[in-house]
């Protein structure tokens, strides 16, 4: 029998050991750091790829606050691609498709529109895109006619603000201001449409200073993905719309048939960032680098509503499989992301401490008001579903999306490595992000580190006992 001689830990079995700080503020530190080599973030914190944490309002949010969200993949690739789209639409300093209807439709047809899109406004063109009017919800939203004419409501190109493709953002904020107006268009020589500059995307540069954006100023975000034959119409999809980074969506990442598909995608598609896993050992991010991977995801068996160690008897306590991860990615160069078993923002600097690039939440931010998880009351109080991408319930949902319809007999067969549970309620995203990166920034003082590199350089561990850890949280009073 092979037995490692050391003791594997996870987060609750450590301490950071206090160190001399010269920090006289946490808002003096920087926790900028890099999700692969070609994505800089300003906070540390991916959210998870799953249904009931990710879809494009939580992935906007992460973006907007300096992180960045992963799309789910268990949905019809169309409805993915279409949440890739809104969040590259929301946000940017100028939209370079914009949405557009012409002039003949009818109110209702652009009122709908308007709603599926998530849309204020729609640009009027011909069809050869020359620029024709703005119809904006205010001139739709009391209508009386619904089968009146666009062109009847919208506002004439002859009383539109117009510029030419190359406005500064400066001279657009003077226009804008100047005429009172909040849209707009680009135009060529040609007078046709090529873009389109709005008052609040400007204000929102204002808004999210720290945002995490491609150099088109748009915001990013990641989508999952399979590793089957089936997988690739969606791959090539979610490339054609311009998904900044691809993570392949494995339990055990360290396959033969994972690292064939690192391969392939990145003879494919090279100049797409690929984050690959999960994976628990060195040996594991080695053979994933080495085949193409750009950064690697850590964690089997750790997230609060996975049971892979119950039910396989396989896993690595987290905290050692980041150490020993990281440690192999420092060597080659790749990031880590440590995904799973972060309970609190003491725990997200523990990993970092650690090794680890950035962390992955899932339960931590299932329950904001971001997250696209059903809201459960229970006893007077309001929480939120969550479950883990291995669950029964997520695994008939993914056949669902794969062929339809789900037979009895193929019911019977799956076996569940995860588990369907309730959160509570925890509000706005931006507000638990806050509180996370507050106390990152907090721990990161007291070590005296300015940067997350400090932060891993200087960190020491020490282990604790049953009641070392007891001593950690409230002890002895009674809470209000």
């Amino acid at each position: 029998m092979n037995i490692r001689p050391e003791v594997g830990l996870t987060f609750d079995d450590v301490l950071l050991v206090p160190k001399r700080s010269s920090i006289r503020s946490r808002s003096a530190v920087n926790t900028a750091t890099y999700l692969t080599p070609q994505i800089r973030l300003a906070i540390p914190i991916v959210s998870a790829n799953m249904d009931t944490v990710t879809e494009s309002e939580m992935a906007v949010a992460m973006a907007q606050a300096g992180g960045i969200g992963i799309l789910h993949r268990f949905m019809p690739v169309s409805r993915q691609v279409e949440m890739l789209r809104r969040v590259k639409r929301a946000e940017s300093y100028v939209v370079e498709d914009p949405i557009t209807i012409f002039p003949e439709a009818t109110l209702a047809e652009a009122r709908q529109k308007m709603s599926d899109i998530r849309v204020g406004g729609l640009v009027v063109v011909d069809q050869e895109r020359h620029l024709l009017g703005m119809l904006t919800s205010r001139d739709v939203r009391l209508a009386l006619d619904e089968n009146e004419r666009v062109e009847a409501v919208m506002t004439p190109r002859e009383r539109l603000s117009v510029a030419t493709a190359s406005e500064t953002l400066e001279s657009a904020r003077a226009t804008l201001y100047a005429r009172r107006v909040e849209k707009l268009p680009l135009v060529d020589v040609e007078d046709r449409l090529v873009g389109l500059i709005t008052a609040r995307d400007i204000i929102k540069l204002r808004e999210h200073p720290q945002a995490t954006k491609d150099a088109k100023g748009r915001l990013r975000v990641g989508a999952a993905v399979g590793i089957r034959s089936e997988d690739m119409p969606r791959i090539a999809a979610c490339v054609e719309a311009e998904a900044d980074v691809l993570v392949l969506d494995v339990a055990h990442g360290h396959m033969e048939h994972v690292l064939e598909t690192v391969r392939k995608l990145k003879g494919k598609y090279p100049k797409v960032p690929l984050i690959a896993g999960n994976v628990a050992t060195a040996e594991a991010v080695c053979d994933l680098v080495q085949s193409g991977a750009d950064a690697v995801k850590v964690g089997v068996g750790s997230g609060s509503i996975c049971i892979t160690r119950v039910v396989t008897g396989f896993g690595v306590p987290q905290l050692t499989a980041v150490a020993e991860c990281a440690e192999a990615g420092r060597r080659l160069g790749i990031p880590i992301i440590a995904d799973g078993g972060i309970r609190n923002s003491g725990d997200i600097t523990k990993a970092l401490a650690a090794g680890a690039n950035t962390v992955m939440l899932g339960s931590l931010l299932a329950g904001t008001d971001q997250s696209p998880g059903a809201p459960v009351v229970r006893n007077g109080r309001r929480y939120k579903l969550v479950r883990g991408m291995a669950s029964l319930t997520a695994n008939v949902a993914r056949q669902e999306v794969d062929k339809g319809e789900v037979e009895d007999d193929e019911l019977a067969e799956v076996i569940p490595e995860g588990v369907e549970a309730v959160v509570p309620d925890r509000g706005d995203v931006f507000d638990i992000l806050h509180q996370l990166v507050g106390g990152l920034r907090s721990g990161m003082s007291y070590c005296g580190a300015q940067t997350l590199d400090e932060l891993c350089e200087k960190a020491e561990f020490i282990r604790i006992t049953p009641a070392g850890r007891e001593e950690s949280g409230v002890h002895d009073v009674s809470l209000l």
